[in-house]
Formats: structure tokens, C-alpha cells, sequence
């Protein structure tokens, strides 16, 4: 009894031990998990005040920037400008806390304003909200699947042409605001028939103001290449360095501003000569979930009317979204490792909590990342400042906001699409590969006449097409050998072969094998893998020229292609024959032994 309490002593404390060590590592898996998923955990306890300081300037800037650029890009998507304030702050709070990238602004971007235009032209505000839920759900799930290499599918052609059509109907949407005058403008050709049409109606000053914003905003672009400076500048030069460089990122609220300032100004005297942005809603938006049905015009839209309203949009606007993201995550990344999924799981949050505060589809800002990049904020915390900053414009600025012209905002907008515009991609793809034109301007062209939905996906097909082809019309070295035995006709696939190039192989044996009227020698040396339905049409090729009286080898094959074919019928087993070229022909009946020799040819 005592010897079996012995025995299971160490016994029981090896188990102990053994569960303990197990808990440990448990312990650390779900802590490193943790870290990974909710990334504030990892860098909050580091926190100092000099970082402090750095994302209150970063944040600040950024703010001065996103609360412009969020009511024009409100009115580019036709929602009340209020909108765009509503969409850019609990973006920049989620991200606070699960995003991994530093630099990234999440808010509300030119391209998810015109992705979302359409449906609120016809079902009004609520839909904006619901897709932001919708998109949300979608990029969030997506980022639990490890999904995202469905970006990867967006080829840079597309992806470029996408862009530069999204910059021009963007643009030519604001030409009414910049000319003054009235008409829908919620496509490309709408826009320029709604200027035809209304041309008369365009203000002087409207006009004179607008062109003017833009000039100046552009100028105002270059001044940061004058506030580079180096150790050996002066002081009085570092100091007019980081004041051009300041102007230069704050340009968009301080045009905003002046432009404001004026227009009040000539409101209370009476003789305002500019078209006004109107009233602006005032306060915070309440917190509750996104609405699922909608009345407009006294017609009244359910979930699953939208959702058919919507149709592939309900999908490509989160996969854009993702792009947009991803992409920016990655060129602000600087070497480091990038979690895509991550990211999605980030913003996929940031869009579900934003559609419980009436916000519109959010993604990442290059324009404002950028901003933050340059600013030099140090962690995600800098989101916090500029989320703030648009609380605190929704809380006391919304009246002062009523005196925006709307030739400022459209100005903001046109300018940022002229820098938006890829003018370099037209370079680029013509030194690189000029078929690669041909994707990029079937989109460009697909997307302003026919939607952004449709432009994509023609994009992505065609291109998708274009990788195909070669897998499907593959190259194939056919060459004429004469040995003692006669003519022999060898052929050599240079890569592997699947289904798509199973009837063209078979079919240009044929066509070559029906000209020269000699043995066919098939060289599987260069190939690795083949499919099921490769293996039958071969099948069907060895009957094919056994009923036109001609032989047909196959020599050097290795053991799992052939394998493959003697699993669709093992008749096939005796053409397959290995050693010299000479040797195959002359002996039918060798054994098949896997050799990587070289045909000797006299």
C-alpha cells in the first residue's frame, strides 16, 4: 500500500507540473493574442509625454483637415454636410484602439462618398447609414476568415484606372457648386449635361471665389518644398520652414476659414454675391443602431428592397474600402510587418460603431495620413485629438458653418482630385508594358459611363483573362528530328498544363502531327503537374493517332504524371518510355523507367 502511495507521489506531481506549464503557455498565447487583436494593449503602457506632445500637434493638424474635407465630401455624396462631421470621429476613436498602423486617419474619403452617392440620390440619408453597418459586417467578417487576399485581385491597372475615373466624376460633380448653379450631378455625364444645360446660370463671383480657392490651395500645396531645412540652416530659416510647412498642411481649413470670414461679413451687410452652404444640423448625432428601412418621398423602402437597391454594391464597397486601407497601411508601414487582417478586423469596427452615429461609409484617407505621417505623431492616440476636434466643431462651430460658400468646398474637393488623378500610371504602364493599357483604360473608361461597380469588375475579367491566356495557349518547343528509324516529330511543353490548355495541346499535336505524317515523341521532362483533364484528352490523343495509323511515345515523363494518366486508363502505360530518342522509337516494348536523360539527335 505505502510502495503504490510512493509510486504515484512523483506520478501525481509530474502531472502537476506538466498542467502547470501547460496553464503557462495558455496563459501567454492568450495574452500575445490579446496584444495582437486590441493593439493599444501593447503600446499604451509605453506611453510618455513627449509622445503626448507630438500626437496633440499631429492630431491637431489632421483635425484641421478632416472637418473641411468631411462636409465636402458629405455633399459629394449628397448627405446633409453634418454627415461628414458624424463620420469622422468614432472612426479615429475605434482605430485608437484596434488599429496597428500609426499614421492612419479613418474617415470619410472622396471615393466612399461617390461609391455611396447613387443609392442616397434615390433612398435618401438612412441607406448611407446602413451600408456603413453592411460594409462594416462585411470587411469585419472577412478580417476573422483571413480574406483579404481578395484585394489581391485588384491588379495596379485596375486599381489605378478605378482611381482616376472616381477623381474625374468626383471633380466634375462640384463644377455646378463652382459655377453656382443648380442640377443634379450625381454621375459623370450628368455633370457636364447639367453645366450644358444651366451654363447661363452661372455667378460671376461664384466663379471668381472658386478659381481663386484653387489656385491659391495649390500654391499653398508647394510650400512645404520650402520648408525643408537641414542642421546647418538658420534659426530664422527653421522657423520659416515649419511655418510653410504648417500653411501647407492647414491650407484646406484656413481657405475655409477666410472664404467664411468674407462671406459673413458680406451676409451682414447685406449684399453676399456667393452661393451659401445653407443650414447646417447642430448638435452631437444620437447613439442607436443603423436604420433598417427608409422613407422617402413618401416611398417607403424595406431591408430587403435596399439590399436589392444596392445589388453588387453591397460588396465592392467594402472590398474597396479594404484596398484603400491596406494600401495605405502598407506604404506607411516602413518595413515593418504589416497585419492585413488586422486592419480589416479595425476597420470593420469602425464602420459598424459609426453606423450607430449616422456616419457614412469610412475607409483610410491617403490625403490625411499623410498629414499625420508628416506631422509627426508617434502613436494611434493622435486619432483621439482629431476626433475631438470634430466633436468640438459639431458642438459650437455647425452655426459659423451656415456661411461656407459652396464654391470653397468644391475648390477643396477639385483640387485634391487633380492630386488624386494617377496622371503617372498613363507613363508608367507605357515604359513597363503597354498591353497593361488596354485593363487600365477598359476601367477608367467602363467606370465613368457605365459605374464604378461595373468598371471594376470589367477590369479584374479582363485582366484575369489576360493571366489566363497563357496558362491556356501555353509554348511548345516542336521540333523535327531525323534519326536511323526516320522522321520524328518531338514536341516539348514548357510548363505545366492544366484543364484550360487541355483541348488546344491536343489539338495542335494533331495539326502538326496530320502535316509531318511521322511518329509524335511527347517530352514531359519540363513538366511537374498536370490535371485530371489533361490526363484524358492525352488519353484521347493516343487514340486520335492510333485510328490515323501514326505512333505517339511519351518519353521522360516523371513517375507522378504518370501516375496521373495510367489513373484515367491503364492502357496508357506502354507509350510511356524512357531513354534515348533513338531507343524509344526502335523498341516498343521497353520497360518505363523514370530517366531525365537528353535525346540524342543525329
Amino acid at each position: 500500500m505505502d510502495s503504490q502511495l510512493s509510486m504515484d507521489e512523483p506520478t501525481r506531481s509530474r502531472k502537476n507540473k506538466s498542467n502547470v506549464r501547460l496553464k503557462r503557455i495558455e496563459a501567454k498565447d492568450c495574452k500575445r493574442f490579446t496584444k495582437k487583436r486590441i493593439p493599444i494593449i501593447d503600446w499604451l503602457p509605453k506611453y510618455s509625454i513627449s509622445k503626448c506632445l507630438h500626437d496633440i500637434l499631429a492630431g491637431f493638424t489632421v483635425g484641421l483637415t478632416e472637418v473641411p474635407q468631411g462636409i465636402a465630401y458629405a455633399t459629394v455624396a449628397g448627405l446633409p454636410p453634418e454627415y461628414g462631421l458624424y463620420s469622422g470621429f468614432m472612426g479615429c476613436f475605434m482605430y485608437t484602439v484596434f488599429g496597428s498602423c500609426k499614421d492612419i486617419n479613418i474617415g470619410p474619403t472622396a471615393i466612399m462618398a461617390l461609391m455611396s452617392q447613387a443609392y442616397i440620390a434615390k433612398m435618401g440619408p438612412d441607406v448611407a447609414v446602413l451600408l456603413t453597418f453592411l460594409s462594416g459586417c462585411i470587411i469585419f467578417i472577412l478580417g476573422l476568415l483571413h480574406l483579404g487576399f481578395v484585394v489581391e485581385f485588384f491588379s495596379y491597372p485596375v486599381v489605378a484606372g478605378f482611381t482616376c475615373a472616381a477623381a474625374l466624376q468626383i471633380a466634375f460633380s462640384q463644377l455646378k457648386s463652382l459655377l453656382g448653379i443648380s442640377g443634379k450631378a450625381n454621375e459623370f455625364l450628368e455633370s457636364i449635361i447639367t453645366v450644358i444645360e444651366h451654363i447661363k446660370e452661372t455667378k460671376k463671383w461664384d466663379v471668381i471665389l472658386g478659381v481663386i480657392c484653387i489656385i491659391i490651395l495649390m500654391v499653398m500645396r508647394e510650400l512645404k518644398r520650402l520648408s525643408n531645412t537641414n542642421e546647418s540652416s538658420s534659426r530664422i530659416r527653421k522657423y520659416f520652414g515649419k511655418c510653410m510647412w504648417f500653411l501647407s498642411l492647414a491650407r484646406n481649413a484656413l481657405i475655409v476659414i477666410i472664404t467664411t470670414v468674407i462671406a459673413y461679413y458680406l451676409e451682414e451687410e447685406g449684399r453676399n454675391p456667393f452661393t451659401l452652404i445653407g443650414e447646417i444640423g447642430s448638435g452631437l448625432p444620437n447613439f442607436e443602431p443603423p436604420p433598417f428601412s427608409s422613407t422617402v418621398n413618401g416611398t417607403h423602402y424595406n431591408f430587403g428592397e435596399i439590399i436589392k437597391e444596392f445589388g453588387g454594391g453591397v460588396a465592392f464597397v467594402p472590398l474597396v474600402a479594404i484596398l484603400e486601407t491596406v494600401a495605405i497601411a502598407k506604404a506607411f508601414s516602413k518595413g515593418k510587418t504589416l497585419d492585413a487582417t488586422q486592419e480589416m478586423i479595425a476597420l470593420g469596427i469602425c464602420n459598424i460603431m459609426g453606423s450607430f452615429v449616422r456616419s457614412m461609409p469610412v475607409t483610410g484617407s491617403f490625403t490625411r495620413t499623410a498629414v499625420n505621417n508628416s506631422s509627426g505623431v508617434k502613436t494611434q492616440l493622435g486619432g483621439i485629438i482629431t476626433a475631438a476636434m470634430v466633436l468640438l466643431a459639431l458642438a459650437f462651430l455647425t452655426k459659423t458653418f451656415t456661411y461656407i460658400p459652396k464654391t470653397t468646398l468644391a475648390a477643396v474637393v477639385i483640387t485634391s482630385m487633380f492630386y488624386l488623378f494617377e496622371f503617372e500610371a498613363f507613363i508608367l504602364l507605357w515604359r513597363s508594358k503597354k498591353l497593361d493599357l488596354i485593363p487600365f483604360g477598359v476601367t477608367l473608361i467602363a467606370s465613368l459611363f457605365l459605374g464604378l461597380e461595373y468598371g471594376i469588375i470589367l477590369g479584374i475579367v479582363l485582366h484575369l483573362i489576360y493571366v489566363l491566356y497563357p496558362v491556356a495557349r501555353p509554348k511548345m518547343d516542336i521540333i523535327n528530328v531525323k534519326i536511323p528509324q526516320g522522321d520524328v516529330l518531338v514536341v516539348i511543353p514548357n510548363t505545366n498544363m492544366q484543364f484550360p490548355v487541355a483541348e488546344f495541346f491536343k489539338e495542335k499535336i494533331i495539326s502538326e502531327a496530320n502535316i509531318a505524317q511521322c511518329t509524335v515523341v511527347i517530352d514531359g521532362s519540363k513538366i511537374t503537374y498536370i490535371d485530371s483533364t489533361v490526363a484524358k484528352n492525352i488519353d484521347s490523343l493516343i487514340s486520335d493517332m492510333q485510328l490515323r495509323d501514326q505512333d505517339i511515345i511519351l518519353w521522360n515523363f516523371k513517375s507522378e504524371i504518370m501516375d496521373i494518366c495510367i489513373g484515367v486508363n491503364k492502357k496508357m502505360q506502354p507509350y510511356f518510355r524512357s531513354g534515348t530518342i533513338e531507343e524509344v522509337v526502335d523498341d516498343p516494348t521497353m520497360q518505363c523507367v523514370q530517366t531525365d536523360k537528353n535525346y540524342s539527335i543525329q
